[in-house]
């Protein structure tokens, strides 16, 4: 049996080993500033992003908050300046505009936005949260984020992926190039009797059917005959009969 004093020295001896490799380890370690002994490592900053259906853009003075007109997926900032008077750490609630076109407003709830600019959609809730909840409310309201994504057109018929494809911001896409998009004409399209319809608008109360000759303006050059799409267009390309005697 090993004498008592030399079980304690062992211990003592296995104890030293194991603090010296534990303090090695937490020098060389990224918490204590060095990233496998190689120096010190900076820290890492953390970005935080607001995501919105298609893909948002940064307002970087491209687009004035008195003219933009706010659409679905649009992101904004909303603030009451008064509720700083007893809440100094107040900081501006971000809101997204709703597939519906809706913000949902503190105290106001769900409110249409869609289409105004944030000056006059700023006097509105002015009017309203005075009339109910504030002798005085200056509201102040901003746009952060602009969805890029203006709407969507859809492809039926014979092309290679059919389905909807999305219409970007200030993009002039041709009913050609959105064929394109979409891999190109399937085997038996008609490339002669393409149709785009369009939804009415305005004081038009009918679907406009536009036909189009995609032989010409894809094949032949004739790009001026192409048109231009707007949201919730249709591009139909039927199947080409073969006549067969």
């Amino acid at each position: 049996m090993m004498h008592p004093m030399r079980c304690f020295l062992v211990a003592l001896l296995v104890w030293l080993a194991g603090m010296a490799t534990f303090s090695g380890a937490a020098q060389n370690s990224p918490a204590a500033g060095f990233g496998n002994g190689l120096g010190p490592v900076a820290p890492v900053p953390v970005a935080s992003s607001l995501g919105t259906p298609g893909g948002s853009a940064l307002l970087g003075g491209y687009m004035e908050n008195s003219t933009y007109k706010l659409r679905a997926g649009d992101v904004v900032s909303f603030q009451i300046r008064e509720d700083l008077e007893w809440n100094p750490g107040d900081v501006p609630k971000i809101l997204i505009v709703s597939d519906s076109g809706e913000l949902d407003v503190p105290y106001l709830g769900r409110t249409q936005v869609v289409d105004k600019t944030c000056p006059q959609l700023a006097d509105e809730l002015k009017a309203a949260l005075e009339k109910d909840y504030y002798n005085k409310a200056t509201v102040v309201l901003s746009l952060n984020l602009a969805n890029r994504v203006a709407g969507r057109i859809y492809i039926e018929g014979y092309v290679r992926s059919p389905g909807p494809q999305d219409l970007q911001l200030n993009e002039n896409l041709k009913a050609g190039q959105a064929i394109l998009r979409a891999g190109g004409f399937a085997d038996f399209a008609d490339k002669s009797g393409v149709e785009v319809v369009r939804s009415p608008s305005g004081t038009n109360t009918e679907k406009l059917t536009i036909p189009l000759d995609m032989k010409k303006i894809l094949e032949q050059g004739q790009t001026e005959k192409d048109i231009v799409l707007q949201p919730g267009d249709y591009i139909i390309v039927p199947e080409k009969w073969l006549n067969i005697h």
